[in-house]
């Protein structure tokens, strides 16, 4: 007979073969004992937990011919041809190559048929999330209410995927990864029944590299053991698994401690040079260090230690730390993992966590050992101002500068909410080429512009209008600040706006966006400087002529009315009659 793998020849073949999951075990074995058997079951868990197997068992108990027992006999024909396949009532169905509704219709065809030769006739359903929708539609039904002689086990990776529909009309039992001590010890019954000798050190890398999964040990185990020949060594183990040394934890441990970068990166490039993958290493680091952290803080412990072996060096390595560093260091191991996951340069983010924990408490260590003169009178200095302001807040001789400070701060903040820069000298640019007819001309159509605009522009000019302008620019004053900030950051709206008014004006006005507070201030500094504000009504009319924009933005003086229709027709057709 062909050599077969020794995941699949030792297979377990009862309840008390299987490692851990005994909630599981046990919940289904008083099932058994009290024809307390439901129609459906979903076993969810990790790769290699053991949910094909105990489906199996479970079918095997179901139907031996022993039954009501919580463990099968493996003896009866009914057991013998479960366990060889060979029994037509206990259907294996595999659902990642059969998920199309054609081959769920014909199990839903068959279901009513009575078992050949059991008690039962059970579908065992493997990776069913891989079903599609219209399978799991076909499939609704008969799992809610089958015939009485059908049971469905589906077994699942990725419960989640599965409709809430299916998993409320199954009993659900979730497998857990093993423990690395059920591993170790799964391991020791193979290697023992085989008759190769094993090192326990060996099989401790081995359950390590298994992440939880019986299956994946029972691979790497047949792997090492092919590898090693005669007899398995630690070397072999660590190579086959691409798990590191504890020996090179070591070196890099001591490195770090030391404070020295060199050796750790250099420790560091070898170990990727000779293969090992950068996320693997820092997952082991995380777990070193939790084992060191373990011994120092319950030296007893020592069963629970995950990587490393207890041995005097590693107890002698644990004194040399301080709790504190051990948390921070793997903190930071950890928020690298979380990081690595999103990028493809893994081992400069694995340096970078090392540069950290080797520079944590460095400007501590700098201060400490000796700081120059200058910067202890400095800090002396600064110790005694505190000190000072302490006392000063304590007879509260400061409290009215600080209110002063606080009132002069919340009049300003109103004048700073928006971070817009404005333009002042493109603005007094176009007030000293301002000229009349072209203001009118942009007043006489606004509204049409307005009525072309997308909506989404012509909301931002609600409250906008043209205070100023000249042969290729205008002034436009904005009430609020907000419009203002987001119509000079939307470029779109700049050219539009300008190629529209160059379609109904003839000319391509460029628009120079201003707030309203803003322009009332560049407007009065601008009359000042050139002489166009007198005191008489004659010369103010005058200026006005000369300077058109000197009486824009006045609308406090005017009547709200009359303002709202100049702003919406322009001032030539407005004309006002008073009673």
């Amino acid at each position: 007979m062909a050599y077969q793998a020794f995941y699949r020849v030792y297979r377990p073949q009862s309840f008390s073969e299987m490692s851990g999951q005994s909630h599981i075990k046990q919940t289904l074995q008083n099932a058994l004992l009290y024809n307390k058997t439901t129609h459906a079951y979903l076993f969810s868990g990790p790769r290699g937990t053991g949910k094909t197997s105990a489906a199996k068992i479970f079918a095997k108990a179901l139907n031996c011919e022993m039954a009501p027992v919580a463990e099968p006999c493996n003896e009866c024909a009914s057991c013998k041809s479960i366990t060889e396949g060979s029994n037509s009532d206990v259907i294996e169905f595999d659902a990642a190559s059969n998920s199309r509704v054609e081959e769920m219709r014909e199990i839903i065809e068959k279901v009513r048929f009575s078992p050949a030769n059991s008690r039962f006739k059970i579908y065992i359903i493997d990776e069913v999330h891989m079903l599609s929708n219209s399978a799991f539609n076909a499939l609704l039904k008969t799992l809610e209410e089958p015939p009485e002689h059908v049971v469905f086990i589906l077994a699942t990776t990725e419960p989640h995927k599965l409709p809430l529909t299916i998993i409320s009309r199954c009993q659900r039992f979730d497998f857990k990864r093993l423990t690395q001590a059920d591993i170790v010890e799964r391991m020791v019954e193979v290697l023992s029944d085989a008759g190769i000798p094993y090192n326990e050190h060996v099989l401790k890398i081995i359950a390590q590299a298994a992440a939880g999964g019986m299956r994946d040990a029972l691979s790497l185990l047949d792997q090492v053991v092919s590898f090693s020949g005669d007899e398995m060594t630690v070397e072999d183990a660590l190579l086959v698994t691409g798990s590191i040394s504890q020996d090179m934890f070591y070196d890099i441990a001591e490195a770090l401690l030391a404070k020295d970068v060199g050796q750790s990166l250099t420790l560091l490039e070898q170990l990727v040079r000779d293969g090992k993958d950068p996320v693997r290493l820092v997952e082991d680091f995380i777990t070193f260090f939790r084992d060191l952290l373990l011994i120092q803080t319950a030296p007893d412990l020592h069963d629970m230690l995950e990587l490393a072996a207890h041995e005097p060096r590693f107890e002698e390595l644990a004194k040399q730390f301080d709790a504190a560093m051990l948390y921070s260091w793997i903190d930071v191991l950890t928020k690298t993992q979380q990081e690595m996951r999103f990028s493809n340069h893994t081992k400069i983010y694995l340096e970078t966590a090392l540069l950290k924990m080797v520079q944590a408490d460095a400007p501590v260590a700098a201060m400490s050992a000796g700081a120059s003169p200058e910067l202890e009178a400095k800090v002396s200095q600064l110790e005694q101002m505190i000190i000072q302001l302490q006392q000063q807040l304590k007879n509260g001789a400061s409290a009215p500068a600080a209110a002063a400070a606080g009132n002069s701060e919340a009049k300003r903040r109103p004048r700073s909410q928006s971070g817009y820069k404005i333009p002042v000298a493109r603005i007094q640019d176009v007030l000293k080429n301002a000229t009349k007819p072209d203001i009118q001309a942009l007043k006489t159509n606004w509204a049409t512009v307005m009525g072309q605009l997308q909506k989404s522009h012509a909301a931002l000019l609600n409250e906008a209008e043209p205070v100023a302008a000249s042969a290729d620019a205008f002034v436009l004053k904005f009430k609020y600040d907000i419009h203002c900030q987001m119509a000079a950051d939307n470029q779109t709206f700049a050219v539009a706006f300008s190629q529209l008014l160059e379609q109904y004006t003839g000319k391509a006005y460029a628009p120079v966006f201003v707030p309203d507070e803003s322009w009332l201030r560049i407007r009065e500094e601008f009359i000042k400087s050139n002489g166009l504000k007198a005191g008489a009504e004659d010369k103010r009319a005058e200026s006005e002529e000369e300077h058109p924009f000197s009486a824009e933005g006045e609308v406090a003086e005017q009547d709200p009315f009359i303002a709202e229709a100049e702003r919406l027709f322009g001032k030539d057709f407005v004309e006002v009659h008073e009673d």
